[in-house]
C-alpha cells in the first residue's frame, strides 16, 4: 500500500466566464482528478459564472502527480460537453506545509506562485498561514476553451496515524 501523507482539501469556490455550451448558457460542473482519484461538484444549471463553493478532499501519497481539473456542461440527451481543464502542482504547497510554521501571525504569505507558461495560473497566487492552518488561493485559467476560470482554495489535513510530512 502506498504511503498517505495526508489530505488536500480543495475548496472550489466559483467559476468565471465560463464557455457557453447550451444555446445561451451552461449547466457546469467541474471534475477533479488525481491518480485514480476522481471527485465531482454538483450541477449548477444555466450559469456561465457558478458558485460552487464544495470541498473536495484528496488522499496525498505522491507529490509528483499534478491536480487536474476539467469543467463539463451537463447535457441530457447527449454526452456532457467539455468546457476547459486546467492543473497545478501540489509540491509548492505541501512543502509550505512541511515548514511547520505554526508561530506566525495570522495573514503571513510564505510562498508566492507567479503565473508561468508551465502552471494554469491566471494570477499570482499566494500560500499563506491563516487562522492556524497552511491555505493556497488560486485561480486557474482553463485550457483548450476560449474562455473561463476557475477558482480554488487549498487547505492541507494532516492524519494522525500515518508518518505523513
Amino acid at each position: 500500500m502506498e504511503h498517505l501523507l495526508g489530505l488536500l482539501r480543495i475548496n472550489v469556490h466559483r467559476g468565471i466566464n465560463l464557455a457557453v455550451r447550451d444555446l445561451r448558457s451552461s449547466d457546469p460542473y467541474v471534475i477533479v482528478r488525481m491518480g485514480k482519484q476522481k471527485l465531482k461538484t454538483r450541477v449548477v444549471k444555466k450559469n456561465v459564472n457558478p458558485e460552487w463553493n464544495e470541498e473536495l478532499t484528496l488522499s496525498i501519497s505522491d507529490l509528483d502527480i499534478p491536480v487536474k481539473l476539467s469543467v463539463y456542461d451537463k447535457d441530457t440527451f447527449t454526452f456532457d460537453d467539455k468546457m476547459g481543464d486546467a492543473e497545478f502542482d501540489i509540491r509548492p504547497f505541501v512543502e509550505a506545509v512541511k515548514m511547520h510554521l505554526e508561530s506566525l501571525p495570522s495573514g503571513t504569505i510564505i510562498t508566492r506562485i507567479i503565473p508561468s507558461r508551465q502552471n494554469c495560473l491566471a494570477e499570482e497566487s499566494n500560500i499563506l498561514w491563516a487562522n492556524g492552518k497552511v491555505v493556497q488561493d488560486m485561480t486557474l485559467r482553463l485550457r483548450n476553451v476560449e474562455c473561463g476560470e476557475v477558482e480554488l482554495q487549498l487547505q492541507w489535513i494532516d492524519v494522525t496515524d500515518t508518518r505523513g510530512l
